[in-house]
């Protein structure tokens, strides 16, 4: 066990290579808080299985919805070095949930990835400042200083699906010099009668481009980043308009149907994307739409597409 201010973590027993390569689990716990995630950490097959590596520089990718997507995110960089050697070697950290009987705790991620933002979905518990001081003040530095003592960290990105995303377009408006990359996959912009796109617009107006609107307190010493960060926006063709399953009556369809639209995620998406370019706060902002595609299946692919995105600037 080792321990960062009034946070501990505590490895997991390690899994056998050939099931699992080069990837750790801990328990990170603040009994003072009451509070525990489950951390991920994968390296490259390259390093070999031990983390004890030496004259070796990473970019970092931080995943939220660690239960969920971490082994994507892991995976996807770690099998893409053979058909690209050319990529930067990268650690995944991964930032999930203790699971009792098979499923994690959603209250608690809905508290952590929620904004501080006020409206009618707004006045429940608001974790996403408290979180974001985790992710900067505590597991970056754990990762860095502990995990991985000899590697030379560069760039970082951060991914989030969906209310996920939400979080990953509040930390890029609250905090740009946090991250390099803001991959957001499908967040949900709806939400919260898009009071979030309204702050997009209120931090960044149009044509902005001056110093950005951040809380110091949060600003990452260590940071890397370049000047501006890159954003990187998705949302499936489908979401809004579904089309009818083999094995759906007309009834069934018209009511998902009903229910997804009323989302309406193309179009709040790109509007996003227009306030996002509009304002100049960043040095790069794309928006994909994956055809056909529904709000589950843009997770994985703005992993893969996203890995691009950030690796190859």
């Amino acid at each position: 066990m080792t321990s960062l201010g009034n946070w501990s973590f505590t490895a997991f027993p390690p899994f056998p290579a050939t099931i699992i390569p080069n990837y750790a689990f801990w328990n990170a716990t603040n009994e003072a808080k009451n509070l525990t995630y489950q951390i991920g950490v994968s390296w490259p097959f390259e390093w070999g299985e031990s983390r004890d590596v030496a004259n070796k520089t990473a970019l970092t990718m931080y995943v939220t919805d660690g239960n969920a997507y971490g082994l994507t995110a892991a995976e996807s960089f770690k099998r893409r070095k053979g058909v690209d050697p050319q990529q930067s070697d990268s650690v995944v950290v991964t930032i999930g949930y203790p699971i009792s009987s098979g499923v994690y705790d959603m209250t608690r991620r809905f508290i952590d990835l929620r904004p501080p933002l006020d409206g009618p979905e707004g006045d429940g518990p608001s974790g996403a400042d408290d979180f974001l001081a985790f992710i900067n003040g505590t597991l970056r530095p754990w990762v860095r200083d502990t995990v991985f003592p000899s590697v030379t960290f560069t760039r970082d990105a951060l991914y989030g699906h969906s209310f996920g995303g939400i979080f990953t377009i509040y930390a890029l408006i609250a905090h740009p010099e946090m991250f390099d990359t803001y991959l957001a996959a499908t967040p949900t912009m709806i939400w919260n009668n898009k009071t979030l796109l309204d702050e997009v617009s209120r931090r960044w107006p149009s044509g902005g481009g001056a110093a950005l609107e951040t809380v110091p307190a949060l600003a990452c010493e260590n940071s890397t980043a370049l000047e501006k960060p890159a954003v990187f926006i998705t949302y499936g063709g489908a979401e809004q308009f579904p089309q009818r399953r083999r094995t759906e009556t007309e009834a069934e369809f018209q009511e998902r149907k009903a229910l997804w639209d009323s989302f309406k995620q193309t179009e709040v998406t790109e509007e996003l994307f227009y306030r996002i370019q509009g304002s100049r706060r960043v040095r790069d902002v794309t928006l994909k739409s994956y055809a056909g595609q529904d709000h589950a299946g843009v997770a994985s692919s703005t992993i893969a597409d996203g890995i691009g995105y950030f690796v190859d600037w």
